[in-house]
């Protein structure tokens, strides 16, 4: 299968080169896939839940049988019938409760895990994908985007936002600031005081000061690309996020996984 030849640009959003995309970004589209192992990396974060065995049980409640002219769940002694015991009544058992031996978690093989790595890779360089997952990218250069590793190099938010203005990201990083909502009221939730969409996500071969800078950004996330995962290009099990790639964290892809389109 050839390689695609794609621009590269630099900080300033004009061409500095081109260079030919790795085999993985022909690996054919697989949201099953990519879905599975996405929920398979959530699983591992659930916590276990249990039940006492003798929760609603303490209690020397017990029925009094038939011909009362009155229901048969079990009722406490010496009192005034209340009942007790049973699933339904005051302080009562639960019906089915959750039990610490339950299997929680998703496993999936590592040939599957790496295929849905690479179809959420390919992902972020369909175009039509992207505009689905729903980020804003009429002004974005291309599709995939990648820029020189000068952008690994910033120190300053203020020089990452100037860089991801010239890339024409900064359409997308408004969509998420718009879409921040304050959790109130009943149905706040612990630890997460807003709720805001996903923005774009910049990829690096190595840290040199832009993990720092870019971590303050709305909706923006870096990773370096060893570790890279499903999760972080596939948000909530849907494929497509905006990726922008730098030269290195390309190139170095395309050594460890050529070939990974073939499986």
């Amino acid at each position: 299968m050839p390689k695609k030849t794609i621009k590269v640009y630099n900080l300033e959003g004009k061409p500095a080169g081109k260079m030919e995309l790795p085999l993985v970004f022909a690996t054919p589209f697989r949201p099953d896939v990519i879905k599975r192992a996405v929920l398979a990396m959530q699983s591992n974060s659930f916590q276990r839940q249990g039940r006492d065995p003798m929760a609603g049980k303490r209690t020397t409640a017990e029925s009094r049988g038939t011909g009362l002219a009155m229901a048969r769940v079990p009722r406490v002694k010496g009192g005034a019938g209340t009942a007790a015991f049973a699933p339904g009544t005051v302080g009562g058992r639960q019906g089915h409760p959750p039990t610490s031996q339950k299997t929680i978690v998703k496993r999936i093989s590592k040939k599957e895990k790496h295929l849905a790595l690479n179809a959420a890779i390919a992902a972020t360089a369909l175009k039509e994908v992207v505009i689905k997952r729903g980020h804003a990218i009429e002004d974005v250069l291309e599709i995939p985007l990648i820029v020189t590793d000068d952008l690994e190099n910033l120190k300053r938010t203020k020089e990452v936002e100037q860089a991801l203005i010239h890339l024409g990201v900064l359409s997308d990083i408004y969509r998420v600031k718009e879409s921040r909502k304050i959790r109130a009221g009943k149905g706040k939730k612990r630890g997460r005081k807003m709720k805001q969409a996903v923005g774009p996500l910049l990829v690096v071969s190595e840290n040199k000061g832009i993990i720092e800078a870019a971590r303050n950004i709305p909706g923006v996330d870096i990773a370096i690309l060893k570790d890279l995962n499903v999760e972080l290009l596939a948000p909530g099990a849907h494929a497509g996020r905006l990726t922008i790639w730098t030269n290195g964290a390309v190139e170095r892809l395309g050594e460890m996984n050529d070939g990974g389109a073939k499986e």
